[in-house]
């Protein structure tokens, strides 16, 4: 049985403009500390990120912010976090976010935020990995993006065997046990089961 021992974070640099948001963060953040889960997020320290991280620190979890050189200053690099990998580029980044989280949440954000779910959710679809992958609808924040996903199966362009699998939760409470029962059932290492029988 897998066990949720880290979780990649992706949301925004900025809060938004529903307190929800960001009390969503801050329950997430103690959730992880309390239940010994690290986070792994972008290293920055403003907005949503920056209060993610300082959520998990507060209560005694790990942090590891992996940023690119070049967003240093401008997402201010949370100093306070145990460790710190500052990469070359955003493709570097996103890897090794990738390969330090048995699992994934997308909390509010934007566009980056939006970018980083879509391509875990492609390489699910294309058997790379079995992850967990889960949308956090705070106050219904990505639905719009979940009305498309269901147009798209709809008009064939997402098709029967190359199905997008993930998780929805709408409180931050739930999100933590959800991804924990999915990872219970998931191959070792996050491994799709096509690449698992070949090892």
């Amino acid at each position: 049985m897998n066990k949720l021992t880290s979780l990649c974070v992706y949301c925004g640099s900025g809060n938004g403009s529903d307190p929800a948001f960001e009390k969503s963060a801050i329950i997430l953040g103690q959730t992880m500390a309390q239940l010994g889960v690290r986070l792994v997020y972008g290293g920055g320290n403003t907005g949503l990120m920056g209060t993610v991280a300082r959520a998990v620190i507060d209560n005694g979890g790990l942090v590891t912010g992996i940023i690119p050189d070049f967003l240093k200053d401008r997402e201010v690099m949370l100093k306070d976090a145990d460790e710190m990998i500052v990469v070359p580029d955003m493709h570097t980044r996103k890897q090794l976010m990738f390969d330090k989280a048995d699992a994934f949440v997308a909390l509010p954000g934007g566009v980056g935020t939006l970018e980083e779910l879509v391509e875990q959710l492609t390489w699910a679809q294309l058997g790379r990995h079995t992850k967990p992958i889960l949308v956090a609808d705070i106050n219904g924040f990505w639905r719009p993006l979940l009305s498309l996903f269901a147009h798209m199966r709809e008009t064939e362009f997402i098709r029967h065997g190359f199905d997008v699998n993930y998780l929805v939760a709408e409180k931050a409470e739930d999100i933590v046990p959800m991804i924990q029962s999915k990872l219970a059932l998931t191959p070792a290492h996050g491994m799709s089961e096509r690449v698992a029988e070949r090892l």
